[in-house]
């Protein structure tokens, strides 16, 4: 047996949205039902690198198949300016659950943007109103343009506005899509005004005030993943139906951390994980019971989202011929 080693361009070209988001999906639901091994995330510091190594593990068992998969991934502020390379590097490990086989070493940098999006368009889907035509992006950079390619996937996007500080930023996203939907640059508080609106930046300070989001707007809270991040003003959150993605992570480090930590949220002002929605055991947008006003899905991240589009991109590109085997486990005993 060989492992396959694939790529960024090979994830990319593996990674079919519609099937990541349908995996993503499965995740979710594999986490309500108690189908899924995933300790907590752990951490070495380095600040002596100004960086850190994070590792993800998680199993997963879905309706017909199950995977294994570890994600080792980094966050190293200093990279572009001293090493020139990026600043989040993550490399996934997926394996055959019933031998322990390494079946693929694949780039999870990719991986990583394409299952935050798929995520994204599920939380979207269940929580949006079905005739949402426009969506918001704050941050512009590179997990920006597949939140559009998923979130497109499960409404009928017609108009984008795009916020960021970074003019270049924006350009280079106008150019990207200018020609798949009417896409124009705004401030936060324009891109707010949308029928959906992602926040994915870094920022520690709110950036979207309460009163720019519509009566039934849906956000997907996709920046905070460490404690004192902050996108969204408190009292935003306060009047929000609040979705979230694991509540361990999410009241550590995710959107809600800061008012959480500081007393303005509580378990009340909780509606669920996402994937009591997925699994109907919430009612999600339009149902009887359902959210009507502004909903948010804050969303930290799982490894079981890893987990899922790993397998989406090995069977694919297993079908397609693409990447490279390598022998990496000797066969003899």
């Amino acid at each position: 047996m060989e492992t396959l080693l694939l790529d960024p361009s090979d994830v990319a070209a593996s990674a079919h949205t519609p099937e990541v988001i349908v995996a993503v999906e499965e995740a979710f639901a594999a986490y309500q039902r108690g189908d899924v091994q995933m300790p907590a995330k752990s951490y070495i510091d380095l600040p002596q690198y100004a960086g850190d190594f994070r590792s993800m593990p998680a199993y997963m068992q879905a309706d017909n198949w199950d995977a294994a998969a570890v994600k080792w991934v980094n966050s190293h502020r200093n990279n572009p300016d001293e090493h020139g390379l990026p600043a989040v590097i993550g490399t996934v490990i997926y394996s055959d659950p019933a031998n322990a086989f390494p079946l693929s070493i694949m780039d999870g940098t990719t991986l990583t943007r394409r299952r935050t999006g798929a995520a994204a368009a599920v939380a979207t889907d269940h929580l949006a109103v079905a005739d949402a035509h426009s969506l918001g992006i704050i941050g512009a950079g590179v997990q920006s343009y597949t939140q559009l390619e998923a979130i497109s996937e499960v409404r009928d996007i017609e108009t984008v506005v795009v916020s960021d500080v970074r003019e270049a930023a924006v350009e280079r996203f106008i150019e990207r899509f200018n020609e798949e939907f009417d896409v124009r640059a705004g401030d936060p508080a324009d891109a707010a005004d949308c029928d959906i609106l992602s926040t994915v930046t870094p920022v520690e300070h709110p950036i979207v005030p309460a009163g720019a989001v519509r009566e039934h707007t849906h956000i997907n809270a996709m920046g905070a993943d460490a404690p004192g991040k902050h996108e969204l003003d408190d009292k935003l959150l306060e009047s929000a139906t609040i979705v979230i993605d694991d509540y361990e992570q999410c009241t550590h480090s995710g959107e809600i951390n800061v008012p959480w930590s500081q007393g303005l949220l509580t378990d009340e002002d909780i509606y669920g994980e996402l994937g009591a929605v997925v699994t109907d055991e919430l009612a999600g947008r339009g149902e009887p019971g359902g959210p009507e006003g502004v909903t948010v899905f804050d969303s930290t991240g799982l490894a079981i989202q890893d987990v899922a589009a790993a397998h989406v991109v090995y069977e694919r590109a297993r079908d397609e011929d693409v990447g490279t085997d390598f022998e990496l486990v000797g066969t003899k005993l």
